[in-house]
């Protein structure tokens, strides 16, 4: 395949695979640029040859890397600020440069827009909108099915949200699921109707004592999730202050 133009990949991981493998789909000259080195081994390991080791928080470092116009840059540094201060720096290097970035939140999304990023791609949404296409196609029988076999590793679960959990009042967009390692497909809004609802773009929910939500992870995850739901606000603060 022709090679139409190179990506700079900064940062790579599990959570970055997917990208990389469509951008040598799409004929990309992949340069993998990385801060560490269990980083640049796993990635010489899945036989990649072009990446870089550096210090991505040196502008000095970055120049170097001689970034042509029509190049394409992606930050999808697992560190969330890591990922918008690398943005920032690219943005004011490579003004005329495309940036692309990954973002688990729409907080941390807002921040690598106002950082410069030309496109943000959100985790999360992406995987909602993935889960609601294929939940209207006409297989989608044989796919639950298939999701639910014991051979595969991801379940789906309902999850009730009780009287006093933390999540009482707390908007979906607020809460990172990522953090839990689940996926929020829908939920019966109280609020709003008895009704399954998809999460998709363009609408917004409220988490309410009484809600159901439906969930997507791995039976260990979604288990330590439903034991965290029952959190009382305190309780659940007090989680994450040592976690």
């Amino acid at each position: 395949m022709e090679v139409n133009n190179r990506a700079f990949l900064f940062g790579y991981s599990s959570r970055s695979h997917f990208l990389t493998r469509e951008l040598q789909k799409n004929g990309f000259d992949i340069v993998i640029v990385v801060s560490d080195r269990e980083s640049y081994e796993e990635a010489i390991s899945d036989g990649y040859i072009n990446i870089i080791k550096m210090d991505i928080t040196d502008d000095i470092e970055l120049e170097s890397l001689n970034v042509k116009e029509g190049d394409h840059l992606v930050c999808v540094m697992e560190d969330s600020h890591l990922n918008v201060f690398l943005t920032l720096s690219l943005h004011s290097l490579y003004p005329k440069s495309k940036i692309i970035a990954l973002s688990d939140s729409i907080h941390v999304a807002q921040k690598l827009k106002m950082a410069g990023a030309s496109k943000v791609i959100d985790l999360y949404q992406v995987s909602a909108n993935r889960i609601y296409n294929i939940l209207n196609k006409p297989i989608a029988t044989k796919l639950i099915g298939q999701l639910l076999s014991p051979d595969n590793e991801l379940s789906i679960r309902e999850i009730y949200i009780p009287e006093e959990s933390f999540l009482d009042k707390i908007m979906v967009d607020n809460f990172d699921f990522n953090r839990h390692n689940v996926i929020l497909v829908g939920m019966i809004d109280r609020r709003l109707s008895n009704q399954f609802l998809f999460i998709t773009s363009g609408l917004e929910h409220r988490l309410d004592r009484g809600d159901m939500m439906v969930c997507i992870g791995h039976n260990e995850d979604l288990d330590r999730f439903q034991n965290y739901v029952k959190m009382t606000k305190e309780e659940y603060e007090e989680y994450l202050l040592y976690n």
